[in-house]
């Protein structure tokens, strides 16, 4: 069976899951997703369990070729193990290497940037997901260069959204600028991993405020925008397009990860 036969059976499985965020979170899966609106504005959201789905990035396969689709990714994994989310994990190049600090499996493929400049990576404090031992962290970029941690998966972008439950002071509640976005939020106790995206166009500001204000998150990190897709098999979702970047993922057993 392929990745993509394996992740659309997910899928027809779970069909029924789903519902507002009180559903969603109620939910003991390893993976929970669902649809939810925030101040009249549709988002989808999962929570990732770390203790029990294995969340990791996703950049080049086996040949070393850059992935570029969700599709791709799950059809590169092994037979017991279906891809129960995946978004777009972070900003890139034309050619598709990370613009920021890329760890996987312990590798550094590309260094941290803490300088300022143009465009939402530059718009400093940016930070750092960090991925390691079953926990993970959004850290500000350069309270991460002086204390490096140990990340077995790490990925930059920016802005940061929420740094200690504050939102990034740059932003405005009445900014004209609205995008598609995508984002990543830590629970404090770094073993819940919250994903979102708008499901259309919203500011930073109002972005940010879901995670502060609907999921009571202190530090989340912007990871892109217009281009951002998403992949929820839950729910039916498998956004498509052009090939993207570093991949943002979790994978769960098979068999246990549909309970």
């Amino acid at each position: 069976m392929t990745g993509k036969i394996k992740s659309l059976l997910l899928g027809a499985l779970c069909a029924l899951g789903g519902g507002g965020p009180a559903v969603l979170w109620a939910d003991q899966a390893p993976v929970s997703c669902a649809d939810f609106r925030f101040e009249e504005t549709p988002f989808t959201a999962c929570e990732i369990d770390l203790t029990r789905a294995q969340m990791r990035l996703f950049l080049r396969d086996g040949a070393g070729e850059i992935f570029g689709s969700f599709l791709n990714v799950a059809d590169s994994l092994p037979e017991n193990q279906v891809l129960a989310f995946a978004m777009n994990g972070g900003m890139y190049h034309p050619d598709r290497r990370p613009v920021g600090l890329y760890v996987e499996q312990g590798q550094e493929e590309m260094r941290i940037i803490t300088s300022d400049g143009p465009g939402n990576f530059g718009l400093l404090p940016n930070g750092v997901f960090c991925l390691n031992a079953g926990k993970a962290a959004v850290i500000e970029a350069r309270n991460f260069e002086a204390a490096p941690p140990v990340c077995e998966y790490a990925t930059q972008s920016g802005p940061m959204l929420v740094i200690d439950g504050a939102l990034h002071p740059a932003f405005l509640p009445d900014s004209t600028s609205r995008y598609i976005r995508n984002g990543v939020g830590v629970r404090m106790e770094g073993t819940s991993v919250v994903a979102v995206i708008s499901d259309a166009p919203v500011t930073f500001h109002q972005f940010a405020r879901v995670f502060r204000d609907h999921f009571a998150i202190n530090n989340a990190l912007f990871l892109d925008g217009n281009v951002s897709r998403f992949y929820a098999p839950q729910l039916g979702r498998a956004d498509f397009g052009l090939p993207f970047g570093p991949i943002l993922g979790a994978v769960v057993d098979a068999q246990t990860g549909l309970e």
